[in-house]
């Protein structure tokens, strides 16, 4: 389930526009609160920062992230270069690390969605031990460039 789709249905976020604003800490107590027998799959870019026991991050290369954001027309130059920078610098990855909770990175980069949505069910049916880490863009000098560049 969208995150903003759960935060309207619980009474923590309501519709603006095309966005809906999520109150992060309502949605997190209305959560805790509701006692629902069947699982839950949260998707999207606030679902880390819920109570929950299992992450999945899916990372993309800066570079594709950039294109992706621009060819989608999703956002100004200035939010494609936010998210871009946030993805090189693992800001979701380090935001969602907590004790007790598992974490699996995905790398999306250069994969069909159907690809990636079958390692991401494999995660969450196995849910084998956390596995995060292994990512860095800010290695690899095209990244840096890129960065450096002007806003995708």
């Amino acid at each position: 389930m969208e995150v903003g789709d759960l935060a309207v249905a619980l009474g923590a976020g309501r519709r603006r526009h095309h966005d809906v604003l999520v109150d992060v800490p309502a949605l997190a107590r209305a959560l805790r609160t509701a006692r629902r027998r069947e699982r839950l799959v949260l998707v999207g870019h606030l679902a880390h920062l819920l109570p929950v026991r299992d992450v999945v991050v899916l990372r993309c290369d800066p570079r594709e992230l950039g294109h992706r954001l621009a060819a989608a027309g999703r956002g100004t130059p200035a939010d494609r270069r936010e998210n871009v920078v946030a993805e090189a610098t693992d800001v979701v990855l380090l935001e969602a690390i907590r004790p007790g909770r598992r974490i699996w990175e995905v790398d999306t980069t250069g994969r069909r969605p159907a690809e990636v949505t079958r390692e991401v069910d494999r995660l969450l049916r196995r849910r084998p031990r956390s596995r995060y880490g292994t990512v860095d863009w800010l290695g690899e000098p095209g990244v840096t460039d890129y960065l450096l560049g002007p806003a995708p």
